[in-house]
């Protein structure tokens, strides 16, 4: 801009596109003013965690524009159908009241699974993301701390779940973000240290995770003197309650500890083995239903409500498709025809 050479458009573009801004950000005269390019959602986010990567800051921000999407969307249709966030009212100071509160508000019956979790979640007005287990902008990477954020807003609140190997323990990453939102009220972003801590916040987001998942209730059914002597046999004991909970045995055996059904020394143990047991690596898998994949990213809820637009007639197919994770015309058409029963 001195006269002197300098970096070509398209270099530019490319800058701008790494960093999540359009190409006029960077030509804009001034001093950059963080208030006004970063939310207070945003900046929440970054102070807990001031080392956060590039490239997941830069989902954080991919999420808010999302959120604005689904409330443009929702505006321009009729707004009669779309779930309200009214969070039910809440006494922190007895986790496992709040957790049977919330529980009901949600109502959740006694079989669930992440799926039916994050249904219930939609019907009460949050948001659902999961990241992307392919390699792409809506992916929190494999070797990220990182399991889940949450986006604190009075109308419309944002969740997103790392896809990880166990639905389990996304379900657990889901309602703990959860806790976060209805007890707290603020954004948060959490790491695998954060999900067992036992020190404020995220000791309360950790107890209300676990009595919401695994009431007291479902406790009862379990015979303890079923229990195995050999820890590598208590995912097998507790099979059943896994597959109708959505749960890890993990997560039923903590709640057994705390309710004084399980020696501090067994659930170690079954601890010890865990961090033993190899994992198996899934390979890339298939990309067949490349046109459902922005179900599994963005929730039936914001989906619908990019294929109502579109129906309507607010919205172009070419919107549509860089709103649903740039889906090919054809794979949208896929998609249409699946939500059509076609």
């Amino acid at each position: 801009m001195a006269g002197k050479d300098g970096m070509t458009f398209n270099q530019l573009r490319k800058v701008a596109d790494h960093f999540g801004r359009g190409v006029l950000f960077f030509l804009e005269d001034g001093p950059v003013d963080e208030a006004q390019v970063h939310s207070p959602q945003f900046r929440t986010l970054a102070n807990q965690k001031p080392e956060l990567s590039a490239n997941l800051k830069t989902l954080i921000e991919r999420v808010e524009k999302q959120r604005e999407v689904y409330l443009s969307l929702r505006e321009d249709l009729d707004d009669a159908d779309r779930p309200r966030f009214t969070p039910p009212v809440l006494p922190t100071d007895d986790l496992q009241e709040s957790a049977r509160i919330a529980r009901q508000w949600l109502g959740l019956g006694e079989q669930n699974s992440f799926d039916t979790y994050r249904e219930a979640l939609e019907s009460r007005g949050v948001l659902v993301f999961r990241s992307n287990g392919y390699a792409g902008k809506w992916q929190i990477a494999k070797n990220n701390p990182i399991l889940g954020f949450s986006l604190y807003d009075e109308s419309c609140p944002v969740i997103v779940v790392k896809k990880q190997d166990w639905d389990t323990r996304q379900s657990f990453t889901l309602m703990h973000e959860l806790g976060h939102l209805l007890l707290h009220k603020t954004s948060s972003i959490d790491d695998e240290r954060d999900m067992e801590s036992h020190r404020g916040h995220e000791r309360e987001a950790n107890a209300f995770a676990g009595y919401l998942l695994v009431p007291d209730s479902f406790l009862t059914g379990i015979n303890d003197a079923e229990r195995p002597d050999d820890v590598s046999q208590y995912d097998h004991w507790l099979g059943q309650q896994r597959k109708a909970w959505g749960v890890s045995g993990e997560m039923i055996l903590r709640r057994l500890l705390d309710a004084g059904r399980l020696p501090q020394s067994r659930y170690e143990a079954y601890r010890h083995w865990c961090r033993q047991v190899p994992i198996v690596e899934e390979g890339r898998g298939s990309r067949k239903y490349r046109n459902r994949e922005p179900m599994h990213i963005f929730g039936d809820t914001f989906v619908r409500a990019v294929l109502d637009s579109l129906y309507a007639r607010h919205i172009t197919l070419a919107k549509a498709s860089g709103y649903l994770d740039n889906l090919t015309i054809k794979d949208l058409h896929q998609l249409e025809r699946y939500y059509a029963g076609v």
